[in-house]
């Protein structure tokens, strides 16, 4: 039995869901494929969002052999087969090779298609879940071009819903009552994938049970409840979805917004990805918040080594303790920005000999080699005293710039009144 998917499966451009900055009337690649000039292309974004089905209403209006290969399971052999059918009665005008999931073709395997690409016998159209930037070989990176799909919104979904629903209506002989909730339920619980969309709806539609007085049959608020449980959390630990959600925390912690910084965090630990939450706190503590709160990092501490004793669920709490105070927190990173210029002019190879004074002086023989003359500050009022700690050639070098902010302005003032009576002293 054909999938309720294929069955809806849009024709024409104008039927797909969404993607209208690629596909509505002023959309770009509507408009390559109106010109008839298909190049290579490279669609990238999340599954369930249009991309096969895209890939497939180009290939209909191309006049080109279509030969369609999965990276999870092509092999070398199968371009080789490609290949050979080249400038053969089989392939006048070339191949069209759709090619999905392209991030799971190794470097060769992608490498052996260039010549073809190069001289347009072969016209690619890849597909990817996965940012293209890492994963596809670069030289077949350059001679393509990257369309990036969006994820859908739930108002985009519910159309293709109701399509779904009749379809299964006609397929089944049976009126279904559906509640306009139990679509809004659906568009959301779908996470902007309209396969699933489309899946769900064949679920729920098999299970409802005909009335007896009138032969229709209602939805299932629990059956749609029970199909739909966590489907629109969109996760992968190892995906780019993993690393944008790590990025829209901490920059969402760095910008001050706790809800959001809440909202992103519940989407981490729906996927059940403590240890990269609490690291990323522990770094947010010291790298954003910083010495405009230092205890923050203790704090944060604290509640990540409580969330590794309690353990999900309960581990949410200290962590969204955590996440709140830092969002909420006063913020500078001076000491981070400060490490980064020196790390900089060590790689740049700008260091020089350690100053005489500063060496170690706890051997016999210190004397003859220059070493000596250190002054204790503890010994000096305020435990202070004025002397060279920077090598020769980075004398004067500043790496550390106060930050605007209570804690470091409140030092700035205490060191500069210090620096100034040592200064007048010596006058």
């Amino acid at each position: 039995m054909q999938p309720l998917a294929d069955l809806l499966r849009p024709t024409e451009l104008d039927e797909v869901a969404g993607q209208q900055h690629l596909c509505g009337k002023d959309g770009i690649l509507r408009r390559v494929v109106e010109s008839g000039n298909i190049t290579n292309m490279v669609f990238y974004g999340p599954p369930g969002i249009g991309k096969t089905t895209v890939a497939g209403i180009i290939a209909g209006k191309t006049n080109r052999r279509l030969v369609r290969l999965n990276g999870t399971t092509a092999s070398t052999s199968d371009i080789r087969e490609i290949v050979a059918s080249l400038d053969t009665l089989l392939t006048p005008q070339g191949v069209l090779l759709y090619l999905d999931e392209i991030q799971y073709f190794t470097k060769k395997q992608q490498q052996s298609l260039l010549e073809f690409l190069e001289n347009g016998k072969i016209t690619m159209i890849a597909s990817t879940t996965e940012n293209p930037y890492f994963y596809i070989y670069p030289a077949i990176l350059s001679r393509s071009t990257v369309f990036e799909f969006r994820p859908l919104l739930p108002e985009d979904v519910k159309p293709v819903i109701h399509r779904a629903f009749s379809r299964m209506e006609e397929g089944l002989a049976l009126r279904l009552d559906v509640t306009d909730a139990q679509i809004e339920r659906l568009a959301v619980a779908c996470g902007g994938d309209v396969r699933k969309a489309v899946n769900l709806v064949e679920i729920v539609s098999y299970a409802a049970a005909p009335r007896a007085e009138d032969g229709a049959a209602a939805i299932s608020d629990a059956d749609l409840d029970e199909a739909a449980g966590r489907s629109g959390v969109r996760y992968d630990r190892d995906g780019d979805s993993h690393y944008d959600l790590l990025s829209a925390f901490q920059k969402s912690i760095r910008g001050s917004d706790p809800d959001a910084a809440l909202h992103y965090l519940a989407r981490l630990l729906s996927g059940g990805d403590l240890p990269s939450v609490c690291r990323r706190l522990l770094v947010i503590a010291a790298e954003d918040v910083g010495l405009a709160y230092p205890q923050a990092i203790a704090i944060v501490k604290a509640c990540v080594d409580s969330a590794f004793q309690l353990g999900l669920p309960e581990a949410r709490i200290p962590l969204a303790e955590a996440a709140v105070l830092l969002a909420t927190a006063p913020k500078s990173n001076s000491a981070s920005a400060g490490i980064d210029r020196a790390m900089a002019d060590v790689a740049a190879g700008r260091s020089g000999d350690v100053p005489g004074h500063l060496k170690d002086t706890h051997y016999s023989g210190a004397a003859k080699l220059g070493r000596g003359g250190y002054l204790y500050p503890h010994s000096f009022e305020n435990s202070y005293v004025e002397q060279q700690y920077l090598p020769d050639s980075l004398r004067g070098a500043q790496y550390y710039l106060f930050g605007q902010n209570k804690t470091e302005q409140a030092c700035a003032r205490y060191w500069s009144e210090i620096k100034s009576k040592n200064r007048n002293k010596k006058k």
